[in-house]
């Protein structure tokens, strides 16, 4: 090979050397945009999401008082509904005798009037004794303005049993009124009564209604809750 020739194939390989180099270094740059690009597509992403994200909170966190009110309406009224079953069936009181009674009471100061009261014969966790729990707890409903609905309670076994009052725990705060409904088999509808309708029998003694009505009130919101009362026919209970 001659020194031309030499020089020709020498400035060939270099050439080729560098056209390498440099589309080396030209994917070496696409890859570079590729990445900005793709973060660039992220950051889009990530900020519709997170303003997604924040707008359902903020819708979210407007309905959270509607949510815990109606949670708390329906918390009390499966609590009685529990608890009223359990003092008005067998085995908590023999097939034939009622379990929930209408009869006064000596109440504490600010209410009056006779009261729907069952009875517990294992009590309630609700209950704080000052000593040791006891059986056979007598309760009743009532409520009273500025403290809300009331769960009054005693046992059978303590020896001041008829002499004070008993004692109260409070259910709701937000409920505001406590209404008593009677069904009309002549005109086949309900009737919604204050106070405990007097039996037709006379003396002291009241019906025991079907239902009760429980008005719940917390600022701005208010629903009404019916709570269908047990009864025990021939053993087996109904409602």
């Amino acid at each position: 090979m001659t020194p031309g020739e030499r020089l020709k194939s020498e400035g060939c390989a270099a050439a080729r050397n560098r056209g390498r180099i440099l589309s080396s270094r030209a994917r070496a740059g696409f890859t570079v945009i590729e990445i900005l690009v793709s973060l660039a597509l992220v950051g889009l992403v990530l900020v519709g999401l997170n303003t997604f994200l924040f707008s359902m909170g903020e819708l979210w966190g407007r309905g959270s008082d509607t949510r815990l009110f109606d949670q708390h309406v329906r918390a009390v009224s499966r609590f009685l509904e529990r608890e009223l079953r359990s003092a008005a069936w067998p085995p908590a009181v023999p097939a034939g005798i009622p379990g929930l009674k209408a009869e006064e009471i000596k109440a504490p100061t600010g209410i009056s009037g006779p009261l729907l009261t069952f009875e517990l014969r294992e009590g309630s966790r609700l209950f704080v004794w000052p000593e040791h729990s006891l059986p056979d707890v007598v309760c009743a409903l009532a409520v009273r303005d500025g403290a809300g609905l009331l769960l009054l309670w005693h046992s059978r076994l303590e020896s001041d049993f008829d002499d004070d009052p008993p004692r109260e725990t409070v259910l709701s705060p937000f409920v505001t009124a406590l209404q008593y409904e009677y069904y009309d088999a002549d005109f086949k509808s309900w009737r919604s009564e204050t106070n405990l309708r007097r039996s037709r029998e006379g003396g002291d003694t009241y019906d025991v209604p079907q239902r009760l009505r429980l008005s719940f009130k917390q600022g701005g919101l208010a629903q009404d809750t019916t709570i269908t009362l047990p009864s025990v026919a021939e053993g087996l209970p109904t409602f």
